[in-house]
């Protein structure tokens, strides 16, 4: 059955500073999602809000995000932000870290052995998100992050984001089919154009084919809303999305 998680940025940045991580992923489990994706950039008080969020998250389908980069602007492995995020990823208790690529360069594939050393000693999945950055969202630059990767035997999943393509005009369709066998994690996000900027909306007001690119995924890999949920009912809201995209996963031919 597919796994269907919410992204806590979901709730919004100001209202999930103000009530907390732990509120909001309390709602998304009362909702019916399998689990819920910690937001390293929207954490207060990290030290008192893991811990809180791995003992609420028992038998939930966990992500921790990071907001750093993997490498740095000069090319070389950050491996103080890669500490940083496994130790969130530990206190947490989650199996699965996503993180962007940051600066990586063709220069840039010896701290392939140092990454591939930390992710074995914490036990860890990581899953690479194309962000909206040209360095590391683009096809041509994912695309080359990945084989450098696999020559390195260093073989990584990624986080497919469906709507982050749109930030850096390219298509999400020639990325789905192009990245379908990296694909272990997809943030479910519509995309509208108002003037001058993308922004993110709930699948049913999206622009865009995101039923096709679905159908390209992967069958099984969690999916995670990554849209704005917000209502005067919010955990019946969250619950109707949360449905909606079981309903979606469950459909003949809804992944390949």
């Amino acid at each position: 059955m597919q796994q269907v998680l919410i992204s806590l940025s979901s709730f919004g940045a100001a209202e999930t500073r103000r009530h907390g991580q732990l509120y909001f992923a309390q709602l998304a489990r009362a909702a019916g999602a399998d689990g819920f994706e910690v937001r390293g950039e929207l954490l207060v008080d990290a030290q008192r809000e893991l811990p809180a969020l791995a003992a609420a998250g028992l038998g939930a389908a966990l992500v921790y995000s990071s907001p750093e980069g993997l490498w740095r602007s000069d090319g070389t492995l950050d491996d103080a932000a890669l500490a940083r995020a496994l130790e969130a990823t530990r206190t947490l208790g989650a199996p699965r870290l996503k993180m962007s690529i940051g600066g990586f360069t063709a220069a840039s594939a010896s701290g392939f052995a140092e990454l591939a050393q930390a992710l074995r000693t914490a036990g860890t999945e990581l899953v690479i998100e194309n962000d909206q950055t040209v360095a590391a969202g683009t096809l041509p630059a994912l695309q080359a992050f990945f084989a450098a990767a696999a020559s390195a035997g260093v073989p990584l999943g990624m986080t497919f984001d469906m709507g982050n393509w749109h930030w850096l005009g390219e298509c999400p369709q020639e990325a789905a089919r192009a990245c379908a066998g990296h694909v272990r994690y997809v943030h479910c996000k519509g995309v509208q154009r108002q003037p001058g900027k993308w922004v993110a909306v709930p699948l049913a007001e999206s622009a865009a084919p995101w039923r096709a690119v679905l159908r390209q995924m992967p069958a099984s890999v969690p999916w995670a809303i990554e849209y704005p949920l917000a209502g005067d009912d919010l955990l019946a809201v969250t619950r109707e999305q949360v449905d909606l995209l079981r309903t979606i996963a469950n459909a003949p031919g809804a992944a390949a």
